[in-house]
């Protein structure tokens, strides 16, 4: 089930509305309301740490290894970087569509995949020139 589908689940199980919630947790009308339908992620983790205390559920029911990995990857690497781990994920979930693999090797493939994701952006940074890279503060 996608995190959009999990909240709006939620949502009208405990008969709350899209304001209620979106005021609860600190962010407009409009973004949860792209939460729900446009299948967008919360930026920040503490806004999934108030969705899981607002409906009274484990943060880890809303935060998959793919939303978390969408998220990591937005952490470290920025607007390119999740716009990278969506492609990812959206690929392989393509490639596993076939039903073929169970689904504990199916997520033991996706961590690997991960795995290899940080490891070569990691060995990328190696080779960025220094006018382009980050400086740290």
């Amino acid at each position: 089930m996608k995190f959009s589908d999990k909240i709006r689940t939620l949502r009208t199980e405990q008969n709350k509305t899209q304001k209620e919630t979106a005021e609860y947790c600190g962010v407009s009308l409009r973004t949860y309301i792209s939460y729900e339908q446009d299948g967008r992620y919360p930026r920040k983790r503490e806004i999934y740490d108030k969705l899981a205390e607002f409906f009274g559920t484990d943060k880890n029911y809303l935060l998959t290894e793919d939303e978390e990995f969408i998220s990591t990857a937005s952490d470290r690497y920025g607007k390119r970087g999740r716009q990278q781990a969506e492609a990812l994920v959206a690929e392989l979930s393509g490639l596993f569509a076939g039903g073929e693999l169970s689904e504990s090797d199916r997520d033991a493939v996706m961590i690997a995949l991960q795995k290899a994701y940080f490891d070569c952006k990691e060995d990328n940074k190696k080779f960025t020139p220094k006018k382009y890279s980050k400086k740290e503060e």
